[in-house]
C-alpha cells in the first residue's frame, strides 16, 4: 500500500491543452475536487485531505478550533481562484506559521490584482500544510483527452519552473477504449525518473489514470507531485470534469460547484439561467461581461451569438459589449419570456449616457418556433416599456425561420404600441446588418423589403394544385451530377472498409430512430418538392411501443410508414437503407448508436442529441472508423443535399427550403459547425450563387463525427461542386489540415473559409462560448490565427462575417465568367399542401367548434370551473361537493347541499396513471434504487414513467394543482418519502425534456401511498394491498365521471345532441369516459 497525502490546489504552472464541453468540460475548484475523490483514489492509495478555507468573513479563532493542525505544523497560503502560475506572479505563501499566513493575507485578502489581461478581487484563499521535499523529488504529471485518445504525460523535473511541459516531457497515448499497464508506464513515461522510485510512480499513475477515467475527466494535472521515502504527495492540482457525464457519476461526483473565471464575478442572473437552462430542453445561456455597457445581445443559435460578439468586437463594441448568451433549441415562450426579461432587468438598472442598444439577432432557425419566442419577448418587454424608454434603449431584430413573419410583425406592434425604437428586419437583410446599424456604421432603411408570408410559398397560385412543374433545364455541372445520384453500391463482404464519398443520393434511404414526426414530416415534403419517385424514410424505430404503422402526408396522399420497436426488425424488412438518423436523447444515444453500427447496411448515421459525454463520443467514433460508418453529430441539425437528401429538420420548413432554393442542387458545397449558420449559409448560397450542392453541419461537440477535411475532401472529388464554403470556429485545429491539403495540391477547387470566433482574444477572461467544442486552449486554435493562416494557405477568407457574402459571390462569379459554372434556367417545384395545424397557427384559416361548453374553460394558464379559477376552488374549500355544483348546476351552493352531495357519491373501477405510478414508484423506493438508476433501468426497459409528463404544462409553467395538493401534503402529512422521491425523480427527467414534470396524477398516486402508510390507521400490509387492488382508480373515475355528467346535463340545457367527434374538439373529460366505457365493454364481452 502507497501512502498518498493529498494536497491539491486551484492550478498548476503548465500551460497545457485543456477541454470544453456543452454544458461546458467544468474547472474545479480545490473544495470541489475534494468531494469527488475520497472513495475512489482510496481504494488503492491512503489519502488525507488537509486544507483550510479562508475569505474576508473568517474567524481565525473558530478556524484553530476546526482545524487544530493550523496551531502545529508549518503552512502554504495561496489563492483558490482558478488562477494559473501563482508562484510566479507571488501568490503563494511558503513555510510560514499562522501568524505569518495573517500577515502574508493582509496586502493581498480583497485586494484587485492583474493575472494576464483579467483583473479581479482576491476573495478565497486556502491554507494547507507545508510539505518540506528536495527540488529532485517534485515531478510533473498530466492526463488530458484527445479525439484519438488520452494523452499522459510525465517530466521527472517538476514544480513552478517546468517550463514547456509539452516539448519536454515524455508523452504516452492511451488510445480509446485501451487500457493502461505499470510495464507500459515504466518503458514509454519513466526513461528518465529515478530507479528507486519508478515502481511506485508506475503504479500512481496506472491509479491517476483509472480514476480519471472511472470518473470522467478530461484533464487532470499534478505539478508538482512529491515523492519522498514518507509517500507521495499531491502539491498543487488542476481539474477539469466532462459535466454532460452527471447522470453517470452523479453519485459519485456529489453536488458540484463550478466557479467562474477569475477576473469575472458570479452573478445571480447567471445562475438564474443556469437553472432555467437545466430545467430545459432547449438551451439558454448568459455570461455578463460588463453590466454597465451600452451593447446588449439576445441572440438565438450558439453559433450566432458567437457571430454577432465578432461583428461587434469588430466594429469596436469590445468595451461596450455588456455580455454574451443564447438562446436556442425551441425554448417555449415562457421560457423566452424568463430569458428577456433577465436581461431586460440588467440592462434597465444603470443609465448609460449614450443610451442603450438592444440586438435580438439570430440566423435562420430550422425548427425553433420563432413566433412563440418573440411573444415571449415581447411580453417582457412590454412589462419593462417604463424602464426601457427611461434609459433611452433602441432595439435592433433580425430573425428567419418556421414562422417569423408573425414573430418580426409582434415585434414590429410592440415597437409602435410602447414607443419604444424597434427596427425590424427578415432574411432579406444579412444577418450582422443590424450590429452596424445599432453602432451608427450604417443607415437603418427607412422601409426595410417585406418578407413574403410562408403561406405564399405553400399555396399553389396555379388553377391546378395537382400539376407537377416540367423538369428544370440542367446545366453541365448537373448532368455530371446526375452520375452520383445512382444507388451506393453494398460493401462485400471481407472488402477493405472505407468511408463513402457520395452520402447522399436521390434514391436514399434511410430510418429515424425516434417518434419524431414533425421532422419526418419535413423531411417527405423536401423529397416531394425535390420530385423524388419515393419517400427517404423507410421506417421509424420507437422502442416505447409495439409495432405499428404511423400516417404522414406525401404531397396531397396521406401514407402508411412502419413503425418497429425493435432496430433488428426494422434492418431486416428494409435492407435498401443505409442511413440512420438518431433523435435519441444524450442517455440513450450512444447505446443506440453502437448498436446501429452492429448492421453493415448503414454507411451514414446523423447523431442529433447534444451532450452526449465524449468520453462515449470517442467510442463511437472509433467503432465508426473501424466498420467505415460515416458520422454527422453530435449536436447537430444534419444536413442537406439540395434534391436528394435531407436530415431531419434541416434547412427549416418548406417556405425556407422553397426561398433558398434547397429543392434542386446548385454549385456550392459547405461545411459547417452549426446548424443554425449551416441554415444561414443556405440563405448567403442562394442570394449570391446558383444555390447549394450539399451542406453538413457537423455539430458544435468538441469531438464531432466527421470533421471539416473529411466533407471538404469528399467536395473535392464531387464533379458537380464547384466551390467549397467552409465556416469554422474557434478552438481545435481540424481548419490547419485544409490548409495543408490545400498547399499540396489535394485542394483545387476555391476555398471560402471564415473562423468564427474572432472575439475571444478581446475578452480580459475566458469566455465558453454556446458551442462546446468553441474554446481555444492554445494561440493556435484561435480564430485570428486560424483565419491568418487559410489566407496564407490560398483560401478566400473575408476581414469579417459581414464580407462573406461578398467573397462567395466574387468566387462564384470569376468561376461563371470563365464557363466552369453555368447556370441554369429556374424552373419552380410542386406545391405542397400546408398542414392544419400549422395553418391555424399562421392564423390563416379558422374552423367552427365542433363540441362547445359553458362549464369550463382551460384555454388560459389556469383552469376555470363555471369562471372560477381552479386556485379558488382549492383555497375557498367549498369541497368536493361544491365542485359538482360548479360543475353540474354552475352555480356556487350551499354547504348543506355540498354535504348531502357527496353523501350520494360512489365510484366504480378504471385502470388510470393514479394506480401504475403509485406501483411504479413504491417498487423502485422500497427496493432501494436511486433515482437516476430508477429513470435509466425505465429507458433500458422501454417503459413510460406513469404519472410523468404534461402536455401543456412544464417546469416553467408549473399545473398549480399540483403545487397546491404537494404543498399540502408537506404541510399535513406525517411523512412523505414517496413523494420526496419521486421529486428527485423529476428533477432528473424535467433536465430533458421541460414538460416531463411530476403531473396531478402522479402526484395523486404518491401521495395516497404516503397516506396509507404514515396515517396510522393501516398496517403496511393493509396500505400495499389497497395500491394492489386498484383503490386509487376510484379517485380517478370520480374526478372524470363528475365531469362527464356536468357536459351531459350543459349539452341537454342547450338543446345539443351528444356525437362522435374527432381528438381536438373533445374535452379530456369526454375522451376519458369513452375510453372507460370501451373498456368495460371490452371486459363484460
Amino acid at each position: 500500500m502507497i501512502c498518498v497525502r493529498q494536497f491539491p490546489q486551484a492550478e498548476s504552472g503548465a500551460d497545457v491543452p485543456r477541454t470544453s464541453t456543452h454544458p461546458p468540460t467544468a474547472q474545479l475548484s480545490y473544495c470541489e475536487r475534494k468531494k469527488i475523490r475520497p472513495g475512489y483514489l482510496e481504494q488503492s492509495f491512503q489519502n488525507r485531505f488537509c486544507y483550510a478555507n479562508v475569505t474576508a468573513e473568517t474567524d481565525f479563532q473558530r478556524l484553530t478550533q476546526d482545524h487544530p493542525w493550523l496551531l502545529t505544523e508549518r503552512l502554504v497560503v495561496k489563492p483558490d481562484q482558478l488562477i494559473k502560475r501563482r508562484g510566479k506572479l507571488g501568490l503563494v505563501g511558503v513555510n510560514l506559521d499562522l501568524n505569518g499566513v495573517k500577515e502574508w493575507l493582509k496586502p493581498r485578502l480583497m485586494k484587485e490584482t492583474m493575472v494576464g489581461k483579467a483583473k479581479g478581487t482576491l476573495k478565497n484563499f486556502l491554507i494547507e500544510p507545508f510539505v518540506p521535499h528536495q527540488q529532485e523529488e517534485e515531478f510533473y504529471v498530466c492526463i488530458y483527452a484527445a479525439r484519438e485518445g488520452d494523452y499522459v504525460l510525465f517530466h521527472h523535473e517538476g514544480g513552478v519552473d517546468v517550463g514547456d511541459v509539452d516539448a519536454k516531457a515524455q508523452k504516452l497515448l492511451i488510445g480509446v477504449d485501451e487500457k493502461i499497464s505499470e510495464d507500459q508506464v515504466k518503458k514509454e513515461l519513466l526513461t528518465k525518473g529515478p530507479n528507486d522510485k519508478k515502481a511506485v510512480l508506475a503504479s500512481f499513475i496506472v491509479g491517476l489514470f483509472n480514476l480519471y477515467e472511472n470518473l470522467f475527466f478530461t484533464y487532470l494535472e499534478i505539478n508538482p507531485l512529491v515523492v519522498t521515502k514518507d509517500g507521495v504527495y499531491v502539491l498543487d492540482m488542476a481539474a477539469k470534469i466532462d459535466a454532460t457525464a452527471d447522470y453517470i457519476c452523479k453519485s459519485k461526483w456529489g453536488d458540484v460547484e463550478f466557479p467562474p473565471p477569475f477576473g469575472r464575478e458570479a452573478y445571480p442572473e447567471e445562475a438564474y439561467i443556469a437553472d432555467l437552462d437545466a430545467k430545459s430542453g432547449a438551451s439558454l445561456k448568459l455570461t455578463l461581461l460588463n453590466p454597465r455597457g451600452r451593447i446588449w445581445t439576445m441572440v438565438a443559435g450558439g453559433g450566432a451569438s458567437v457571430v454577432y460578439s465578432d461583428t461587434i468586437c469588430d466594429l469596436g463594441g469590445v468595451n461596450e459589449l455588456a455580455n454574451y448568451g443564447e438562446y436556442s433549441g425551441a425554448p417555449s415562450e415562457q421560457q423566452t419570456y424568463d430569458y428577456a426579461k433577465t436581461i431586460l432587468s440588467l440592462m434597465t438598472r444603470e443609465k448609460h449616457p449614450d443610451g442603450k442598444v438592444l440586438i435580438v439577432g439570430g440566423s435562420i432557425a430550422n425548427f425553433t418556433n420563432v413566433a412563440a419566442t418573440f411573444k415571449g419577448i415581447v411580453r417582457a418587454i412590454k412589462d419593462y416599456q417604463g424602464p426601457l424608454k427611461e434609459h433611452e434603449v433602441t432595439i435592433f431584430v433580425r430573425r428567419g425561420g418556421p414562422n417569423y413573419q408573425e414573430g418580426l410583425r409582434v415585434m414590429g406592434e410592440v415597437g409602435k404600441t410602447t414607443g419604444i425604437p424597434i427596427h425590424v428586419f427578415g432574411t432579406e437583410t444579412h444577418m450582422t446588418a443590424i450590429v452596424g446599424m445599432a453602432l451608427g456604421h450604417r443607415p437603418i432603411p427607412n422601409q426595410p423589403p417585406v418578407a413574403a408570408h410562408t403561406a405564399n410559398f405553400l399555396l399553389n397560385s396555379s388553377s391546378s394544385s395537382t400539376s407537377t412543374p416540367t423538369s428544370r433545364r440542367k446545366g453541365p455541372s448537373e448532368n455530371k451530377a446526375k452520375v452520383e445520384g445512382s444507388p451506393a453500391k453494398k460493401v462485400k463482404a471481407g472488402a477493405p472498409v472505407t468511408k463513402a464519398s457520395t452520402l447522399f443520393t436521390k434514391h436514399t434511404k434511410a430510418l429515424v430512430w425516434g417518434m419524431q414526426t414533425r421532422a419526418v414530416q419535413g423531411m417527405l415534403d423536401f423529397d416531394y418538392v425535390c420530385s423524388r419517385d419515393e419517400p427517404s424514410v423507410s421506417a421509424l424505430i420507437y422502442p416505447f411501443t409495439g409495432d405499428h404503422k404511423q400516417k404522414f402526408y406525401w404531397g396531397h396522399k396521406e401514407i402508411l410508414i412502419p413503425v418497429y420497436k425493435n432496430m433488428s426488425d426494422a434492418m431486416k424488412k428494409h435492407p435498401d437503407v443505409d442511413v440512420l438518423i438518431t433523435f435519441a436523447s444524450l442517455r440513450s444515444a450512444f447505446e443506440s448508436t453502437m448498436e446501429t453500427m452492429q448492421y453493415p447496411q448503414i454507411r451514414t448515421i446523423a447523431i442529433i442529441a447534444e451532450g452526449i459525454p465524449e468520453a462515449h463520443t470517442r467510442k463511437i467514433i472509433k467503432a465508426a472508423d473501424e466498420k467505415g460508418v460515416t458520422l454527422i453529430g453530435p449536436a447537430t441539425v444534419g444536413g442537406i443535399k439540395p434534391g436528394c437528401f435531407k436530415i431531419g429538420n434541416t434547412g427549416g420548413m418548406l417556405d425556407n427550403i422553397l426561398a433558398s432554393k434547397l429543392y434542386r442542387p446548385g454549385s456550392v458545397a459547405y461545411v459547417s459547425r452549426s446548424g443554425g449558420m449551416s441554415n444561414e449559409l443556405n440563405n448567403i448560397i442562394s442570394r449570391t450563387t446558383d444555390g447549394v450542392f450539399e451542406g453538413v453541419a457537423i455539430g458544435g461537440d468538441r469531438y464531432p463525427g466527421s470533421v471539416f477535411t473529411d466533407h471538404v475532401l469528399r467536395y473535392q472529388d464531387t464533379p458537380g461542386v464547384k466551390m467549397i464554403v467552409v465556416l469554422g470556429e474557434i478552438g481545435g485545429t481540424e481548419e490547419y489540415k485544409i490548409c495543408k491539403a490545400i498547399k499540396q495540391g489535394r485542394i483545387t477547387k476555391p476555398v471560402v473559409c471564415w473562423c468564427i470566433g474572432t472575439c475571444a482574444t478581446m475578452f480580459s477572461s475566458e469566455v465558453q462560448f454556446g458551442h462546446a467544442g468553441a474554446c481555444a486552449n492554445q494561440a493556435s486554435e484561435t480564430a485570428v490565427a486560424k483565419n491568418k493562416a487559410l489566407k496564407e494557405a490560398g483560401a478566400h477568407v473575408p476581414r469579417s462575417f459581414d464580407e462573406l457574402g461578398e467573397i462567395i459571390k466574387s468566387v462564384y462569379d470569376d468561376l461563371v465568367s470563365k464557363g466552369v459554372i453555368q447556370p441554369a434556367e429556374e424552373v419552380p417545384p410542386p406545391t405542397v399542401p400546408m398542414d392544419y395545424s400549422w395553418a391555424r397557427e399562421l392564423g390563416l384559416i379558422r374552423k367552427p367548434a365542433s363540441f362547445m361548453t359553458s362549464i369550463c374553460d382551460e384555454r388560459g394558464q389556469e383552469l376555470l370551473y363555471a369562471g372560477m379559477p381552479i386556485t379558488e376552488v382549492f383555497k375557498t374549500e367549498i369541497g368536493l361537493g361544491g365542485t359538482l355544483g360548479l360543475l353540474w348546476f354552475q352555480r356556487r351552493l350551499p354547504k348543506y347541499a355540498c354535504q348531502f352531495i357527496e353523501m350520494c357519491l360512489m365510484g366504480d373501477r378504471f385502470g388510470g396513471a393514479l394506480d401504475a405510478a403509485a406501483k411504479q414508484f413504491s417498487h423502485a423506493f422500497d427496493s432501494g434504487m436511486l433515482p437516476m438508476e430508477f429513470v435509466n433501468k425505465m429507458k433500458k426497459d422501454g417503459k413510460l414513467i406513469m404519472g410523468i409528463g404534461h402536455r401543456v404544462k412544464s417546469i416553467n409553467n408549473p399545473d398549480m394543482r399540483v403545487q397546491i395538493l404537494k404543498d399540502f401534503v408537506k404541510q399535513s402529512f406525517p411523512a412523505s418519502q414517496l413523494l420526496d422521491y419521486a421529486l428527485e425523480v423529476e428533477k432528473i427527467t424535467t433536465s430533458k425534456k421541460p414538460n416531463l414534470i411530476l403531473n396531478v396524477d402522479g402526484l395523486i398516486g404518491v401521495a395516497f401511498v404516503d397516506l396509507l402508510r404514515t396515517c396510522g390507521v393501516f398496517t403496511r400490509d393493509e396500505a400495499d394491498e389497497f395500491v394492489e387492488i386498484g383503490a386509487l382508480n376510484g379517485i380517478f373515475v370520480l374526478g372524470r365521471s363528475m365531469g362527464f355528467i356536468g357536459h351531459y346535463l350543459d349539452q341537454k340545457r342547450l338543446k345539443q345532441g351528444l356525437s362522435m367527434c374527432c381528438r381536438d374538439a373533445m374535452s379530456s373529460d369526454m375522451r376519458v369516459i369513452i375510453y372507460l366505457v370501451t373498456t368495460t365493454t371490452s371486459h363484460n364481452q
